[in-house]
């Protein structure tokens, strides 16, 4: 049996170590005593995970795309399957491996991991570059509109034309329009929009956004915290709730919609609501709430403008850790996923290429990793598929209707920016060990670059049969599925959101959001079900602990799809299977048909999903073999763990009904503009009316015969139950966009063909 062992990593690198220590190596490099460094110290801090096989004493590294197996004493390492000559060879000096210091120039950059290549022209629609960024804000800081207190909120690149982008990625042409940023800030509380020529180094307009709410910035939270600390009143109702000490609460600034003055606040102050947590030291305040008590902190005052209070609820005190410090891990042997030969993906710049997919990856500050020029290569051809595709916005709105609970509906991207809150990847946990992990630069709100590490994961992962058939009495024929994943985690307060681009061999495109993190909860007087305020208590929830209730909610995400199927010229049609009498001859009374409506226009687009009808964005320009129009099929539901979201779960005269038209409808078309970007609106917080896909279908267009954007809404209602707490699993829900027609046969057939032809 081969027992392995993985060594103990050390965070300080050590070079020169040996010298420091007195000890030479004898090992010669071109005629020179070598400089040997500790080998697992050194490549720890390169990034890169070793392991020793004690069996076949052997060491394997990997980093990225570099799979490296190297014996010591021996003039050979093995790189991604292929043979490397080494100038010196790994040795051992007491129980401690070393290396060259030159082993990683040497492995590394030996040419045999092609998982990187050199970006030769950059792509359109790469993101800023660090420099970029600070051109943008040094622009604006020369202009004559500067003022010592701006603070950003968006500085993102300005897209070219989209034609001029596809005629790059299908011709190489040169774009014409240079590149330019979108710059957007917060003056006080009023929002600047502005366009800032990188090339120029100046600013070319500025235009300011009437009744607009900017972004949740993050230095708004430490201004609540600060506000909250230094309060006496805040300290005073802290002390009716036995809370003596206000250094231990910690807060959660929250935004407070939109209620028609409902509320007894006016729509132009730039508000936060702010709720509490008790921190009793086990890593969980979560756990500990301080119900009904709410302060109302005015940003610009830097100070509270009101406490609501409710009834006094004893704050849930026992230990909730959720990090298994409490508890003895599982004897679980190692799993490991290794790829000996190297990827078979190549990362060009922010282009990735995967077998006959193409497609580009860049990291936006509100919605994550945005998802451009995917094309498929259909037997030489490259085909136009997606334009972008992107998250285009999220709500989790709460159905509590108490103190502490009535206004949360928390637009995670359009009032916080996900792509600010991005959470780097654990490789091996957060994905898997074989994942490429990729750094992302964005800018802060001051406007400096701030690089994100580990922002992206893109693996490959086995999924199954991609098909299987056993003829009696003849060989099975069966191809292994492969998939590629680009993965990105954002967390929002209290929850984590785990978004997968998964693209399938057979020209399929799926969606997967999962939820997890630790549920928001409500402290109540009941211990269990049993109690005598139970029933009142768990009215809008479970009781998932003693005195402890999960609220009922739901995750809605909506994804913004440009699609261009074989080209702009796309337009919308269902299929309604329906049972029809039968008109011929023959004992059946009934037969199954199938319906088409072609959809003409963006309202009537607009519509519930029902998964037992299909819906296709279909190009009637170009036809398969058959004549079929070329089509993709969009499914908003393609499965999910927790109970699917039908629709907003309010009443229709809610206020939030007024705002945000996209959660209670899963399928929207709209015709294209550049500047439709967010299904709840550019500037969402606190809006009074519905500035996103309720009014960019107002006008309904025609969707027939042009470029059009698929808007797909899925989520689900979360009913809580005890196994998410205190910390949930996590769950997903699916979405999928499948080529309907738009091959002419089994496209993934070469799977199962012959090695080597």
């Amino acid at each position: 049996m081969m027992m392995k062992k993985r060594l103990p990593v050390a965070i300080a690198l050590a070079l020169g170590l040996l010298t420091s220590a007195g000890w030479q190596n004898s090992a010669q490099a071109h005629g020179a005593a070598a400089h040997m460094v500790p080998m697992e110290k050194t490549l720890a801090e390169f990034g890169a995970d070793v392991q020793w096989d004690d069996y076949a004493r052997m060491f394997t590294i990997a980093k990225d795309g570099a799979y490296i197996k190297v014996k010591p004493d021996t003039n050979e390492a093995i790189v991604n399957g292929k043979p490397l000559k080494l100038a010196v060879p790994v040795v051992f000096r007491d129980k401690v491996a070393y290396m060259s210091e030159d082993f990683i120039n040497e492995v590394f950059q030996s040419g045999l991991d092609q998982t990187f290549a050199v970006e030769k022209r950059a792509h359109p629609l790469n993101p800023l570059s660090a420099d970029e960024i600070k051109t943008a804000v040094e622009a604006i800081k020369a202009s004559d509109n500067y003022h010592d207190n701006f603070r950003f909120t968006e500085i993102s690149l300005r897209e070219p034309p989209k034609e001029e982008v596809w005629q790059f990625v299908l011709s190489g042409k040169t774009v014409e329009q240079p590149r330019q940023a979108n710059v957007t800030v917060l003056d006080g509380k009023h929002v600047v929009e502005s366009v800032v020529d990188l090339t120029d180094k100046k600013v070319v307009s500025w235009t300011p956004i009437k009744d607009a709410q900017g972004m949740v910035l993050l230095d708004d939270f430490a201004t609540v915290q600060s506000v909250i600390s230094a309060s006496t009143d805040f300290a005073a109702v802290l002390k009716k709730r036995g809370i003596a000490d206000p250094s231990k609460v910690i807060t959660t600034p929250l935004t407070v919609g939109y209620f028609d003055g409902k509320d007894g606040l006016t729509q132009d102050q730039r508000l936060l609501k702010v709720i509490s947590y008790l921190d009793v030291g086990d890593g969980n305040y979560w756990a500990h709430p301080i119900e009904n008590l709410v302060a109302v902190v005015d940003l610009e005052q830097k100070k509270i403008i009101k406490i609501e209070e409710g009834p006094v609820i004893p704050v849930p005190m026992a230990p909730r850790p959720y990090d298994g410090r409490d508890r003895k891990a599982p004897d679980i042997k190692p799993l490991e996923i290794v790829e000996p030969e190297g990827k078979n993906y190549t990362i060009t710049g922010n282009t990735i290429h995967w077998q006959n997919w193409d497609f580009h990856v860049g990291l936006n500050s509100r919605v994550g990793p945005i998802i451009s020029t995917v094309t498929y290569n259909d037997q030489g051809k490259k085909r136009k598929i997606m334009y972008e595709g992107s998250l285009g916005g999220m709500i989790v709105p709460y159905g509590d209707p108490d103190i502490g609970w009535y206004f949360k509906a928390y637009l995670d991207s359009g009032d916080y920016g996900m792509g600010t809150l991005t959470s780097p990847i654990a490789r091996g946990k957060d994905a898997p060990s074989n994942a490429v992990l990729i750094d992302q630069t964005i800018a802060d709100y001051t406007g400096k670059p701030m690089t994100i590490p580990r922002a992206i994961a893109i693996f490959e992962r086995y999924a199954g049969p991609e098909y299987k058939h056993q003829e009696m009495g003849q060989p099975n024929v069966s191809a292994e599925r492969r998939e590629l994943v680009v993965r990105w985690i954002s967390t929002v307060g209290n929850y984590d959101y785990i978004f997968d681009w998964v693209f399938h061999q057979n020209g399929t495109i799926g969606i997967d959001a999962g939820a997890t993190g630790i549920e928001a909860v409500k402290g109540v007087k009941a211990r269990t079900m049993q109690d005598p305020t139970a029933k009142e208590d768990t009215k809008y929830g479970t009781l998932i602990d003693h005195n402890i209730v999960g609220t009922t909610h739901q995750h809605i995400y909506n994804f913004r799809l440009d699609m261009d199927i074989d080209g702009e010229n796309n337009s919308l049609v269902e299929l309604n299977p329906d049972v029809k009498p039968n008109d011929r001859s023959g004992p059946r009374t009934s037969t199954m048909q199938v319906d088409q409506v072609d959809v003409k226009t963006e309202k009537e687009a607009a519509q519930k999903f029902d998964p037992s009808t299909i819906r296709l964005l279909s190009n009637a320009n170009i036809t398969n073999k058959m004549g079929n129009p070329v089509s993709y099929q969009l499914i908003p539901y393609a499965g999910g763990t927790h109970p699917i979201a039908k629709g907003a779960n309010f009443g229709k005269d809610e206020w939030i009904y007024h705002r945000l038209s996209f959660m209670d409808k899963q399928l929207w078309v709209t015709r294209y503009s550049p500047e439709e970007r967010y299904p709840e609106g550019k500037y969402p917080n606190r809006s009074i009316h519905d500035t996103g896909l309720g009014q960019y279908s107002s006008d309904n267009q025609s969707i027939e015969n042009t470029d059009n954007v698929v808007w797909l809404t899925t989520g689900t209602t979360h009913v809580a139950r005890a196994e998410e707490w205190p910390i949930m699993p996590t769950e997903w829900v699916h979405a999928l966009l499948k080529p309907w027609n738009f091959f002419n046969e089994t496209p993934t057939l070469d799977l199962n063909g012959k090695k080597g032809e």
